[in-house]
């Protein structure tokens, strides 16, 4: 026997936190929560802290749990703790290549000792621009360089002051003009003749002069040959000099560098390459004027850039591991990037336009990032994947990376990787990523999966308490009395959809806190009352619930037809959830069914009309087969029904309705009236069993809604699965409606309890030989399929040539009850 199942009492519709249990007058008296106190996040806090102290490759961490339950803070928390015990890494510089001058070299020092040797090579080239000048403007280097170019001058002077006396005493005179030398004979007196003379003169001694003059040419040209033999040896001792004085110079400078250093061999090696390129290049030091070999000096001057030292990462100030959060994770902000200078309409660049990216500055600490933006960034996941994989900090163009430009540009050399990485996202794009994204297992072994309840108990509520005072003291809020702590440990209750479970969503429990302080102030209180939190949870409803108000008015207006009170075959109130942002709220429906004679198919009228989702059309058919389980063991169903979410425009998905629905389709097969002043949510299962949903708060209290509007008629209430009993914390106004008995939850856990509550007829039961009682839902409902069954074989007998029955318009129930008697 199914006997109708009574009304829920009122104290198991919410349950709760009485603020005379709590163990404090306001939360000013408590200690507040501290960042290690995070509740119920104990198995989050474990995997974090064994992927942070976890050597080897690949044990990098990602933090998945849904958004405002506080990750970042805890995690950021932990890391910190972690980072204060280990050292402060190495200073990171870039200096230039001079080999290579594409491929800048990297050197790391200890912490501080970068800044210092940025400093100490900025004043020493400072010091050497003054220097080198003054080193080559003493009288004892003036000396020596006049005296090799008066040796030059002297040796060039001597071949040509011996051809000349040659020439001479040939008759021959040397002139040297502005365009070179020519040789002129000369008369008796030694004076050059003109041509008109040489005209005159005899033809033989004509052409002795020309054959003199001929060899004498051969042996001048002879001799100019040597003269760039002469000028490079007068150079090569000019540079010679010049080095001489440079290296005693510079290396005077240098030496003092190097002492202070000579403990750190590559910062060493640099400087000994300094020297040696300042050396050869001392030109660069030296007024253009006073250069002795200005004008062998090719394409100007160039930069003293390239003594420079670029501090990359300067850790000098820190004391313990860095932590670094990347807001915005873009390629660049990354891994670094070459900055570019305008400079006569062309981009240029150089080692110290090099800039760090967040993985140089959390080098050697932990890197925090939102894995979404990371995500969404064109290629920082690839190259994040890439500096991971490596261990190697590789700047490098994203345009070169793709190959779109093939210009020259820098390559600067790869930093040694040693950090962590935390990756904090949503259990959503963690699991994709491990099903599509081959790499990431490898290189995120650790995930720290935070929770977003924990389970409500006296220990609990008190750690709420806490949670409360420290959340006043971050934010200076006023104190919460301990019946508004009851208030908020409600409403976290409410947060998580289950009365013995408390949501630890902080950012949503933060926002009332302050809500509900903003409303005690403007009331002069001095603490945050009970009244407070829950005004602030009204506004906060009202301020979302435009299209709710507009929903229940045009069923109030009978636009939308939902009864609420009467009785009809066929027809039930289903509930269902609507979800607009972070508000929802229940939408009552209703849903009809209509049976006839047919081949045993159930048509899904939104399945039909592509409105209906897979999970719904999974309990339409589920029903399907109840029916014919139930009732059709040892006859085909003969039946054909058709099931609609009437003035239903929109997608219906779920299978919440599979109750609602199989009692609407029994109705119409027992033709048994349904009670109107009730609603109905549950899924249910081939056994008849009834299954909790999702939302059952939301629906009872939008049924609560319609019918308040309308007016309170005897009777109404909701039918809810008894698996979301432990669900229920309703609003203050359903209990205390459920209270006075003006409306009521039922829970039932088989369709047959439910059958018995909305039709007032026992549903029966079956008897030892299969047959359900008479007069019972079940029994009209086994007839009415029987009669279907018997009226189809005797359809096709007549198809087949046997005489068929008249259709008198009898209805299957009563057909049946014929049949029965006779």
């Amino acid at each position: 026997m199914s006997e109708s199942p009574a009304a829920l009492p009122p104290e198991l519709l919410r349950q709760l936190c009485r603020g005379e249990d709590l163990p404090f007058t306001t939360t000013a008296e408590l200690e507040p929560l501290g960042d290690d106190g995070a509740i119920g996040q104990q198995r989050a806090i474990d995997a974090l802290r064994f992927g942070i102290g976890m050597t080897g490759d690949g044990y990098n961490v990602f933090a998945l749990g849904p958004e405002g339950i506080g990750k970042f803070d805890l995690v950021r928390g932990i890391v910190a703790r972690e980072a204060a015990s280990r050292p402060v890494p190495n200073d990171w510089c870039y200096v230039d290549n001079f080999e290579t001058p594409n491929r800048p070299l990297a050197l790391s020092l200890p912490p501080g000792r970068g800044r210092t040797l940025r400093d100490d090579l900025r004043r020493m080239v400072q010091e050497l621009r003054a220097a080198l000048p003054a080193a080559f403007r003493r009288d004892e280097f003036q000396a020596r360089q006049e005296e090799i170019e008066e040796e030059f001058q002297t040796q060039q002077q001597q071949s040509l002051h011996a051809l000349r006396e040659r020439a001479r005493a040939q008759g021959v005179m040397l002139i040297e003009t502005p365009t070179g030398f020519v040789f002129a004979p000369i008369d008796d007196k030694g004076e050059a003749i003109n041509p008109l003379q040489f005209e005159q003169l005899p033809a033989d001694r004509q052409q002795r002069i020309k054959d003199t003059v001929a060899a004498l040419q051969d042996e001048l040209q002879r001799s100019i040959k040597q003269f760039p033999n002469l000028y490079r040896e007068m150079h090569d001792k000019l540079k010679a000099l010049q080095r001489e004085m440079a290296e005693f110079t510079v290396g005077n400078a240098i030496e003092a560098v190097r002492e202070r250093y000579a403990d750190l061999p590559p910062v060493d090696a640099h400087l000994q390459r300094v020297q040696a390129d300042i050396i050869d290049n001392v030109d660069l030091f030296l007024p253009h004027a006073e250069s002795p070999l200005s004008g062998l000096v090719q394409d100007g001057e160039k930069s003293f850039t390239r003594y420079q030292v670029n501090l990359l990462i300067d850790n000098g100030a820190r004391r313990h591991a860095p932590v670094e959060f990347e807001d915005l994770p873009t390629h660049g902000n990354l891994i670094g990037r070459s900055e570019y200078r305008a400079q006569m309409g062309t981009l240029l660049t150089d080692f110290t336009l090099i800039t760090a990216g967040a993985l140089h500055r959390a080098n050697g600490g932990f890197l925090l990032l939102d894995a979404r933006r990371v995500l969404t960034q064109p290629y920082a996941w690839e190259a994040l994947k890439r500096v991971l994989r490596s261990r190697e900090i590789r700047i490098e163009t994203l345009e070169r990376a793709l190959g779109l430009v093939s210009t020259a540009t820098l390559e600067p050399e790869p930093i040694p990787l040693d950090l962590k990485v935390v990756l904090i996202g949503d259990r959503q794009l963690f699991y994709l990523l491990q099903a599509y994204d081959p790499d990431f297992g490898d290189l995120f072994k650790v995930n720290a999966d935070f929770d977003d309840r924990v389970t409500r108990d006296p220990a609990t509520t008190l750690e709420f308490a806490r949670l409360f005072a420290a959340m006043t003291v971050r934010h200076r809020l006023l104190p919460l009395a301990r019946d508004a702590v009851a208030e908020a440990v409600e409403y976290a209750a409410r947060l998580a959809a289950d009365a013995e479970r408390l949501s630890i969503h902080l950012g949503s429990i933060s926002d009332l806190l302050r809500e509900a302080d903003y409303l005690a102030r403007r009331q002069a209180h001095e603490r945050i009352e009970r009244d407070d939190v829950r005004g602030a949870i009204a506004q906060r409803i009202q301020r979302s619930d435009r299209l709710r108000a507009r929903s229940y008015e045009e069923i109030e207006r009978g636009t939308m037809l939902v009864a609420t009170s009467g009785s009809a075959i066929g027809q039930i109130n289903g509930l269902s959830v609507i979800q607009l942002g972070n508000f929802a709220f229940g939408q009552p429906s209703r849903i009809t069914a209509t049976t006839r004679l047919g081949d045993g198919k159930v048509i899904d009228i939104e399945r039909e009309t592509e409105l209906g989702g897979a999970f719904h059309s999974k309990g339409v058919l589920i029903l399907s087969n109840y029916l014919a389980a139930q009732y059709a063991r040892e006859l085909p169903l003969s039946l054909a029904a058709s099931l609609a979410f009437e003035q239903s425009y929109g997608m219906v998905d779920g299978d919440s309705a599979s109750l609602a629905e199989l009692c609407a389709l029994l109705s119409s097969l027992a033709e048994v009236p349904i009670r109107q002043c009730l609603a109905v949510t549950g899924s249910v299962n081939q056994r008849g069993e009834v299954q909790a949903i999702g939302g059952v708060n939301e629906k009872i209290e939008g049924f609560f809604d319609v019918c308040r509007n309308r007016g309170f008629a005897p009777g109404q209430g909701v039918v809810i699965p008894a698996a979301n009993v432990k669900h229920l914390m309703l609003r203050h106004d359903v209990v205390d409606a459920a209270q006075t008995g003006t409306f009521q939850v039922f829970a039932v856990a088989t369709v047959d309890a439910a059958l018995t509550l909305l039709t007032g007829i026992e549903a029966g039961s079956r008897n030892a030989d299969g047959v359900y009682p008479e007069d019972s839902v079940n029994g009209r409902v086994q007839r009415a399929l029987e009669h279907f069954s018997r009226r189809r074989q005797t359809f096709f007998r007549s198809e087949r040539g046997a005489a068929r029955p008249d259709g008198n318009g009898e209805t299957p129930a009563t057909v049946a009850a014929t049949e029965q008697a006779q």
